[in-house]
Parts: C-alpha cells; sequence; structure tokens
C-alpha cells in the first residue's frame, strides 16, 4: 500500500497540514514543526504464548505535538499497523482535539497483530508488555491513550493496571475509553457515534434536507458505525443500505439498527438478514441516498468511488476513509463532506470528559455527558463551517484552518517559533 504515495496515510497527513498553513499564510517554521511528531517509539514486546513458546511483536506510540497540552490518541490492534500510519494518525489527533477545543496535542499507537489469532491471556499480556514497553512516555500529564481498532474497555482496564503496578499508585486518567466500573466515564461507547450523528443533522440542516425520513447508506457496523446507526434512528433518519467487509446489504424501507447489529453477532455477517437483499460494494456507494457515512477503514472513497456516489452530502465517520483524490473529485462535484476530524471528534471530546472526571475523582450522569458532547460538537461545526464559508474552501481544509490556527498561536506563545 505504501509505495502508492496517493495512499500513504504520512504523506496524505502532512499534505492537509501544508495546505492549512499556507491557506492562513503562516509562517514557514509553523509547517516545518508540525510535519512530523516530535516523538516515535517503536518498541519489541516478548509475549509468552499458550503453547509455551514466546512470540515477539512490534509496537508504536507516535506523539505529534503537546503544544496545548498533554498527547492524546488511540491504540490499535491489526496486521495493518505500520510506523508511517501510526505517525498520520496522530497529526490528525492534534486537530481533531483542537476542533472542539479540548486542550490536548495528538498521540498515537498501534501493535502489528491480528488480535483474532490470540486467546484471551494472551491477549492480555500483549496488552501489558505494552505498557511495560512504553509507559515511561506516558502518564496523565504527558500522553494519554485510549481505545481505538480492535481494542476495547478491557483492553484498556488491563493497560491501567499494568501502568498502576509500575509506577506504585492509582493514576487512572492515564488511559481513557476504561469500563464504568474502572473510571470510565458514562456515554463513552458510543461517544463517537453520537456526535456523527449530531454531526449529521447540522450538515442536513445547512443543506436543506429534512433528517426524518432521511436515508442514509452506512459503511461499517462496529463500535462506531453501529452507535452512528442508533442515534441516525433516534433523530429520524432510515439507514437502507449497510457494507460489511464480508457483505452488503439494502433494504428500501430501512433497517432496524439493533436488530441488525443482534444479527451480525450472532452470525458474522449481516448477508441474509430478514428482508433485505444483498447487493455489491460498488452498488452500495452509488447509491442514491441523502447521507453517506463510511465508518470502516481508511482509503476507502477513491477517485473512482468519488465519481460514482450519488449521496448529498458524506460524513466520514472513520479515520481518513477519503483519499486526496476522492476529495477533488467530491469538491468538484459540489459534494459536502464533513471531514473526519470534525465528525468523529465527539470519541475524543468524551476521552477528555472522562480525564476530567477521574482527576476530579467526581463523575457525571450519562444525561452530563450527552449535553455537553451535543454543545462541543455543534458549536465545532458551526465554527468550522464558517471558515468554509469565509474562505470558500471544502469543510476538511476549514476544520485544518480552524486547528492549525490554534497550535500555532500556542507554539507562537510559548516560543517554539
Amino acid at each position: 500500500m505504501a509505495h502508492q504515495d496517493n495512499l500513504n496515510p504520512f504523506l496524505n497527513a502532512q499534505k492537509q497540514v501544508k495546505e492549512a498553513c499556507d491557506r492562513l499564510g503562516l509562517e514557514a517554521d509553523v509547517y516545518e514543526i508540525l510535519k512530523q511528531p516530535l516523538k516515535v517509539l517503536e518498541v519489541a514486546i516478548p509475549v509468552k504464548m499458550d503453547d509455551g513458546s514466546v512470540k515477539v511483536f512490534t509496537g508504536y506510540r507516535a506523539q505529534h505535538n503537546d503544544a496545548v497540552g498533554p498527547t492524546k490518541g488511540g491504540i490499535r490492534f491489526h496486521p495493518n499497523v505500520s510506523r508511517d500510519e501510526v505517525m498520520a494518525l496522530s497529526i490528525w489527533m492534534t486537530f481533531k482535539c483542537c476542533v472542539t477545543g479540548i486542550p490536548y496535542g495528538g498521540g498515537k499507537g498501534g501493535i502489528i497483530v491480528d488480535p483474532k489469532t490470540l486467546s484471551q491471556g494472551e491477549l492480555e499480556r500483549l496488552s501489558r508488555g505494552y505498557i511495560d514497553a512504553t509507559y515511561k512516555l506516558l502518564g496523565e500529564q504527558v500522553d494519554v491513550p485510549a481505545p481505538d481498532v480492535n481494542t476495547n474497555g478491557q483492553i484498556m482496564a488491563w493497560m491501567v493496571d499494568q501502568y498502576n503496578k509500575l509506577v506504585g499508585r492509582s493514576a487512572l486518567g492515564v488511559i481513557t475509553g476504561k469500563p464504568v466500573e474502572f473510571g470510565g466515564s458514562k456515554g463513552r461507547t458510543a461517544a463517537t457515534g453520537f456526535g456523527v450523528a449530531v454531526t449529521a443533522r447540522e450538515a442536513a440542516k445547512r443543506l436543506g434536507i429534512n433528517f426524518n425520513g432521511a436515508t442514509i447508506a452506512l459503511q461499517g457496523i462496529g463500535n462506531v458505525g453501529s452507535h452512528t446507526g442508533y442515534n441516525m434512528e433516534k433523530l429520524g433518519g432510515k439507514v437502507v443500505a449497510v457494507c460489511e467487509w464480508n457483505g452488503t446489504v439494502y433494504k428500501e424501507d430501512g433497517f432496524d439498527m439493533h436488530a441488525l447489529v443482534d444479527y451480525m453477532r450472532k452470525n458474522k455477517t449481516i448477508v441474509g438478514f430478514p428482508g433485505s437483499k444483498e447487493i455489491t460494494k460498488s452498488e452500495f456507494f452509488a447509491l442514491p441516498v441523502d447521507i453517506l457515512v463510511p465508518a470502516a477503514l481508511e482509503n476507502e472513497i477513491t477517485a473512482d468511488v468519488a465519481e460514482t456516489i450519488q449521496a448529498k452530502f458524506v460524513c466520514e465517520a472513520a479515520n481518513g476513509p477519503t483519499t486526496p483524490d476522492g476529495d477533488e473529485v467530491l469538491n468538484r462535484r459540489g459534494i459536502l463532506l464533513t471531514p473526519d476530524i470534525l465528525t468523529n471528534a465527539g470519541g475524543v471530546t468524551v476521552s477528555y470528559f472522562e480525564w476530567v472526571q477521574n482527576l476530579y475523582g467526581y463523575y457525571w450522569t450519562e444525561e452530563e455527558v450527552e449535553e455537553k458532547e451535543e454543545r462541543a460538537m455543534v458549536d465545532a461545526f458551526n465554527a468550522i463551517y464558517k471558515i468554509k464559508e469565509e474562505y470558500n474552501v471544502p469543510m476538511r481544509t476549514a476544520a485544518y484552518m480552524h486547528s492549525v490556527k490554534k497550535v500555532a498561536a500556542a507554539m507562537k506563545v510559548r516560543g517554539w517559533y
């Protein structure tokens, strides 16, 4: 994948930052500092396997920029994790945090592994091993990880437990996305999807689309996709098509999202869901729906795919689902896109709320969390939409301009340039 420059996420991220710096007319020094992470750690993690053998896994942690506060970002377990991917994701995190104005810079981590091949015990030893290898770079006021692709609250709990053992005190706020029983925040699991639905609602308003009865095509129903579906349903939207890695289904009168997710958990596929018909992935992207939501992996909407899209707007729930070429095509065709760093910023916003609650030792109700998240997402949407109109740029460029401005201001007063 990396040999095609267009699909190298690190080069894509750099390109986006450069464009925002240029549009804002910032000094060259700003891009010089922002174009790569301040720190990247690569570690070898030896894990004792159930059969008694030892297997060594490669892990990474990138800390992009801490001008506005500690770095923050998920840890993913995936066979395709690479140094470039982790660096790119850490850059995106810096700007995502700034989108809703939370006091963090970007970080990101990952381990090259297919967690499906590990037993529960092996998974726990790997998770603890990652902390053994990286804990000196982590801390409540230093770098705060969270779950990402193929990681969850249980894995975070093991990691915090390991961190506490190593530092000899309770430091609950060192990692967010924990189970509620162990310092987690109410509303965290649903937070990203809830924020995607709020963003879609705001975009629909601007385009004069009535959300009640709006048709939605949803790619991916993992944690983010499923909660996006539930919340869009609550707002009156109708999910008519769902695409998963092993099959795609369509149902004209809309899915009951809870029933579909239950069906997938049971059958490991969405194909064969009662009343639905199977369609191809390319038919899925070309459906004439109101809203297309890519909530799977990066680089799904290429230029070729973008040419076929008939949705009125695209809501990026996943990180980096649209390639730069895909972006150009959508802009040319006048299709609004709400970018990932805005659309899915609800997750990191509620992670921030979790961290605040950990440091305080005082916890909020789910209603309080949702209300605060909704306010943050609506304010961010409005601020970025305003920049889009003022500078006549796509939403993605506007989101970067909004964030780069904030980071640059913090670096300036700190005397970094």
